[in-house]
């Protein structure tokens, strides 16, 4: 058997190890191709499956490029190759406007934004919207553009029923007979949310120690709009006379109330109460307005719009006080005797057992001094019925004028009179007693008629708990001790 020389061999080994890199090579070259068939697929499924259009147009106009999702909206024909469409040549994109809006895009190197109407009414679609931008390479040269086309036919419709609702809103508004202003009070609730992050959270101490923290807060409302009914309510032609003038006509005290109320209302998120308020208008009239503030739907989280309506209740407030004033007036008419302004039997029994079922809680001490006039018949005889009556008023004003604060008198029945002590025992009703005897006989009488007429009285004196322990049989007391006085001669006092 022949041998093959070493140099056979060698040549051999050299050719086995070059075949096996060639092999090795061409399966790297394989799993390239396939991890490149996988990323382009990849591409692929992604580009079909986005919502919205992408294309790749080269520097002349070209499409190189594009998803389904962009054919579909193209309207270009299934059986011609999208490379074959010019997209400034394309007469559906040229008359459309977005032609223009490449070429000014490849003019001009920038991105745009632009938005034009469907090509095609693809599943109710009326409008697109173009993000257009130039492809700059690693060089700065422009090697064309790259769009991504979505359809905002949704977007449209909601701008447009923004815009219609915005007219109605301000028909509304404007034509309201309700005085009605539109505020901004974003900036102020910026500032009040950055006063908690600073550590500032009680706020009316803050604004107690620095006052004019409320000017400037109130500064950051801005007014946006106001109804011709609101500036009517003010008595003014315009804004600009509210803004410069209310500060002239109304208290500094009660703008900085005012300031302090609405700003408090603004940091507790709290702006939808209803509250009543006066201010002075610009002519100086005072008004009493009912007010309702409430944000609008879609700012109620940044307060960027807050309308403001304001009622006019002026007269119903004047309304009020007027029937208050007329209720009080027949309630006083209720409880007072006609002749002397003195209360009646109907206050002093409601008022004297309310005053002896305190007493009994309050372990105090109430009195009552019944008392007449001694030979009043006389005077009556005398000087006439009229000058009578004009005795007892002025008796019952003597009377008046000698008592203390929350003693009272009562017009009891023609010449008897009952005063009622809340707080005296026996001993200081004896006393005041006394002291209306006095009165009453120094007094003299009729002087304004032409006349000179004394006149004396009696007086019974009884004390709650010490005579009697309810209204009845106190009166009862203070009556019999009457009696006892005139059984004595008259003009004295006598105690149960």
């Amino acid at each position: 058997m022949s041998q093959i020389p070493p140099s056979n061999y060698q040549s051999v080994s050299d050719r086995g190890e070059l075949l096996g890199k060639i092999q090795q090579l061409e399966e790297k070259c394989r799993r390239a191709e396939d991890a490149l068939l996988a990323v382009e697929e990849r591409d692929r499924l992604l580009g079909d499956s986005a919502p919205f259009g992408i294309f790749v147009v080269d520097t002349e106009g070209g499409i190189f490029g594009a998803n389904q999702k962009m054919l579909d909206l193209l309207a270009w024909p299934a059986d011609r190759d999208i490379t074959q469409l010019n997209i400034l040549k394309y007469p559906p994109l040229v008359d459309s406007g977005v032609a223009d809006a490449f070429s000014l895009c490849m003019e001009k190197k920038k991105r745009l934004i632009s938005d034009h109407a469907c090509l095609i009414d693809t599943d109710g679609c009326t409008h697109l919207r173009y993000n257009i931008s130039p492809v700059i390479d690693k060089d700065g040269r422009f090697s064309g553009i790259i769009a991504f086309v979505e359809d905002i036919t949704e977007l449209k419709r909601a701008e447009e029923n923004m815009v219609a609702s915005e007219k109605k809103y301000r028909l509304l508004f404007e034509s309201a007979p309700v005085a009605m202003v539109e505020r901004d009070a974003a900036a102020l609730k910026r500032h009040l949310e950055q006063l908690k992050a600073d550590g500032i959270f009680d706020l009316p101490s803050y604004f107690d120690q620095q006052p004019q923290e409320l000017i400037r807060c109130l500064g950051l409302i801005k007014t946006v709009d106001c109804n011709s009914a609101f500036l009517e309510l003010m008595e003014a032609q315009t804004w600009d006379e509210i803004d410069s003038g209310l500060g002239t006509t109304n208290k500094p005290e009660d703008i900085m109330r005012l300031a302090r109320e609405i700003i408090l209302m603004v940091a507790d998120g709290n702006i939808t109460n209803e509250r009543e308020d006066t201010f002075v208008t610009l002519k100086g009239t005072k008004k009493s307005i009912l007010g309702k503030s409430l944000p609008l739907s879609g700012h109620e989280d940044t307060l960027s719009r807050i309308v403001i309506s304001m009622v006019d209740i002026t007269k119903r407030k004047q309304a009020e006080e007027t029937l208050r004033a007329s209720e009080q007036l027949f309630r006083n008419l209720a409880m007072q005797d006609n002749l002397t302004g003195l209360y009646n039997q109907r206050f002093l029994y409601q008022s004297l057992n309310d005053l002896i079922e305190r007493a009994k809680t309050n372990r105090s001490v109430v009195s009552v001094i019944f008392m007449d006039l001694d030979r009043f018949k006389t005077v009556v005889d005398t000087y006439g019925h009229l000058n009578g009556s004009r005795t007892i008023k002025e008796v019952a004003q003597t009377i008046r004028q000698t008592l203390e604060d929350r003693a009272y008198a009562v017009a009891y029945a023609g010449d008897e009179f009952v005063v009622v002590l809340p707080g005296f025992d026996s001993d200081r009703a004896i006393e005041q007693a006394a002291k209306i005897q006095a009165q009453i006989k120094n007094q003299v009488f009729l002087r304004d008629q032409g006349f000179e007429v004394s006149i004396q009285a009696s007086f019974g004196v009884a004390t709650f708990p010490l005579h009697a322990d309810n209204m009845t049989d106190l009166l009862a007391a203070a009556d019999h001790a009457l009696f006892a006085a005139k059984g004595s001669g008259k003009d004295c006092i006598k105690s149960s």
